[in-house]
């Protein structure tokens, strides 16, 4: 589906007090932009979308920080929007791609990553591309703590076959596994994104795991380096 482009979202994204301005400058330091919230744990999120899912959140879990990523700024846009009426302390964005993870983030900065409703890159020459293929699990084990968190949802059958070998092949370890979360135990807790929200309505059944990223850290993928986006 083509993306459409929201005039100004650039602009507006930029003047955004809660956008992170120089993400390279950060590195190793994220949790000193929550004030005196910086010792809570910091949780992030990788194509966040529209915001609904993280600034529900942030809002129910005051005791958490919260980093939203996201690539496009027309999508960026309505998080941003959100956010400006909520004003949550706990709540920061970065415009950016996570091609760039290990040039934005320092080691062992990351308690929880959330990646929920990617992209599923369906041709078999684009795998590399998926957020759970090897190079990205690499690249997650760098910016995670030991015993960090990968949380993921689809609706994607496919993909989630995929991340669950992905996962095992290169020794994180699955914590929990269900392929109807509506209906699961987890149900209680969740809050749904727009992809999800939308899935769900046409009768598609949630899909969601959670991985422990493995002791051994694999050598750090090829990184362009951090891009930050003209303003």
């Amino acid at each position: 589906m083509r993306l459409r482009k929201v005039h100004g979202a650039e602009e507006a994204v930029a003047a955004c007090p809660f956008t992170i301005a120089d993400p390279g400058a950060q590195r190793g330091h994220f949790a000193e932009l929550f004030g005196e919230h910086h010792p809570n744990p910091l949780h992030l999120e990788i194509g966040m979308g529209k915001g609904q899912f993280l600034t529900g959140l942030a809002a129910r879990h005051p005791e958490i920080n919260y980093i939203g990523m996201e690539r496009f700024a027309s999508v960026l846009i309505r998080a941003v929007e959100k956010q400006d009426a909520l004003q949550l302390s706990n709540l920061r964005f970065l415009y950016q791609d996570a091609e760039h993870l290990n040039a934005i983030f320092g080691e062992n900065e990351i308690d929880r990553i959330y990646l929920n409703f990617s992209d599923p890159w369906p041709k078999d020459r684009h795998a590399k591309r998926r957020l759970t293929s090897p190079v990205y699990l690499a690249r997650y084990c760098h910016v995670l703590k030991l015993g960090g968190v990968i949380e993921q949802k689809t609706d994607n059958a496919a993909l989630f076959a995929y991340s669950l070998d992905s996962f095992r092949e290169n020794g994180w370890e699955i914590t929990s596994v269900t392929y109807d979360l509506h209906r699961s135990e987890y149900a209680a807790e969740n809050i749904m994104t727009e992809y999800e929200q939308r899935f769900s309505q046409l009768g598609n059944k949630i899909m969601r795991l959670t991985a422990v990223r493995p002791d051994e850290v694999p050598p750090v993928p090829a990184d362009p380096g951090p891009h930050v986006h003209s303003r």
